[in-house]
């Protein structure tokens, strides 16, 4: 639980950069930085919905082997890898090899798929910024209905 607590306050400080000035490093608190962007990793800025906010948390399991299969996200979300180590692919052919520890920015609207690379689970931690109208992923195969 520690971890999570900490990525929740690297991200809250980081993504607020005036709390993150004012909010000093103490023996009992260590702020550090982990990412801070304005676009997802694929180089798209990041924009969020209109409509009544919703913010979800969600932890993701990945079995040795096992991938998400193709789908997107039609609102922003970012995560951080907690345990093992995976690949998301794109339909252009561009990769992002994430390891624990490593936070990421998902790619809005773009088909991606995440395939775990390792021997052990991947375990991620993921947060959307969506709104209460709009899913928060869509399977490629919902695409084409």
């Amino acid at each position: 639980m520690k971890t999570i607590a900490k990525f929740l306050l690297g991200i809250a400080l980081t993504s607020i950069s005036h709390l993150a000035v004012s909010f000093d490093t103490t023996e009992q608190i260590t702020v550090t930085p982990l990412l801070k962007t304005q676009e997802s990793w694929n180089g798209k800025p990041i924009t969020y919905p209109d409509g009544k906010a919703e913010v979800t948390v969600v932890q993701v399991e990945i079995a040795p082997g096992g991938e998400t299969g193709w789908h997107l996200h039609p609102v922003p979300s970012f995560g951080m890898v907690l345990e093992g180590e995976m690949t998301v692919e794109l339909k252009s052919g561009e990769t992002l090899s994430l390891k624990a520890g490593d936070p990421a920015i998902e790619t809005v609207n773009v088909l991606h798929n995440g395939r775990n690379t390792g021997t052990v689970p991947v375990k991620l931690l993921v947060f959307y910024a969506g709104n209460t109208e709009a899913p928060l992923t869509i399977r490629e195969e919902q695409m084409q209905e």
